[in-house]
């Protein structure tokens, strides 16, 4: 990215400009931030960035627990977690809307977290929800077109919109409801307790790798594996390397090399503590289901969109399975149009 120029603000904020229409800077909510699980953070900094014309709409994107504030780079697309439906021309057109996302509190990113070796108090989606608040109110943003939510993200879009449904026109919830399924916090479980106990061996960031390797075989589906890892092993260091074995290794050293274990631990755990009252959501909601996702899976989205007051399903086949709302870019088009122009 090129060099940012600093733009002047107000007292414990800095703003950068950068060309393409973007900006990003971190503000701090001042006194003691009050956590919904009874812990308690002074300062809470908060790190946004926004892409997209001037005066637009505001549309907030939120992704999984390693999404962060880069929703889509024009320049660095790579880095970018949203970048198959994200960005000009696509479902979430950065030439019609701003695109408002923040790195989670309690995560890897800029905002308030907890550091290597440290333990952080438990977070609630609707602390996120709460986060995203104080952010609007301190861009002056008095609405928001929608929130367009995937996996954690549809949970603290669903926080958002029980809390505060005048500050939000509709909700676009992707493989996310109203609570977590027991099969899927039992996979979120081991995964936790694999880094906890490479954390008391020593070893946390080894342990980080194989708990994501893991977590990677519950995002996708059969179908893909079988399509892309069905080849025969490599004998490689005295022993048989099967190739969905080098895949997970390597998906998981990288998850490991920019995240830390305990952000991990608490952003796990948000998505097993996950609740909210459906029945009390009054915003418009899209909800995207994917008849091939593991950990959402369909049944619990319809029970959702039932006891929710205003809400549309959309039901998809895909063979990338939950993280279909990262892939499905042509799927998602007219689920956007939809619910981004109040139809």
């Amino acid at each position: 990215m090129n060099a940012l120029a600093e733009a002047p603000g107000p007292a414990g904020f800095e703003a950068h400009v950068p060309p393409a229409a973007a900006a990003e800077g971190l503000f701090e909510i001042p006194g003691e931030f009050v956590l919904h699980h009874g812990g308690r953070l002074s300062p809470v900094r908060v790190a946004w960035r926004m892409t997209g014309p001037a005066g637009a709409p505001v549309v907030c994107a939120l992704g999984g627990i390693s999404a962060n504030r880069r929703v889509c780079l024009t320049e660095q697309p790579r880095q970018s977690w949203w970048a198959e439906v994200a960005g000009a021309g696509r479902p979430l057109d950065t030439e019609r809307y701003r695109v408002l996302s923040f790195d989670y509190l309690g995560g890897s990113g800029e905002t308030t977290g907890p550091e290597a070796g440290q333990s952080f108090p438990s977070v609630s989606t609707y602390d996120q929800a709460h986060v995203l608040l104080r952010l609007i109110d301190h861009l002056g943003v008095k609405a928001l077109r929608a929130i367009a939510g995937g996996s954690y993200g549809g949970m603290v879009a669903l926080a958002f919109g029980e809390r505060y449904p005048e500050r939000v026109s509709r909700l676009i919830v992707l493989c996310a409801t109203d609570r977590p399924h027991p099969l899927g916090t039992a996979w979120r479980s081991v995964q936790r307790e694999i880094v906890r106990f490479g954390i008391e061996s020593g070893r946390a960031r080894e342990a980080l790798a194989l708990a994501r390797a893991l977590a990677m075989s519950t995002y996708r589906t059969g179908e893909e594996f079988l399509a892309r890892f069905e080849g025969l092993p490599a004998w490689e260091a005295g022993r048989f390397r099967l190739p969905v074995e080098r895949y997970l290794a390597a998906r998981g050293e990288d998850y490991a090399a920019r995240h830390c274990p305990q952000a991990f631990l608490c952003l796990s755990e948000s998505i097993d503590l996950h609740r909210v009252e459906a029945a009390r959501i009054c915003v418009p909601t899209a909800a995207v289901a994917v008849r091939e996702d593991l950990l959402v899976p369909l049944a619990d989205v319809r029970g959702m969109v039932a006891r929710l007051h205003s809400a549309r399903l959309y039901e998809i086949s895909s063979i990338y399975g939950h993280d279909a709302f990262l892939k499905e870019s042509q799927q998602l088009h007219a689920v956007f149009a939809a619910a981004l122009d109040g139809h």
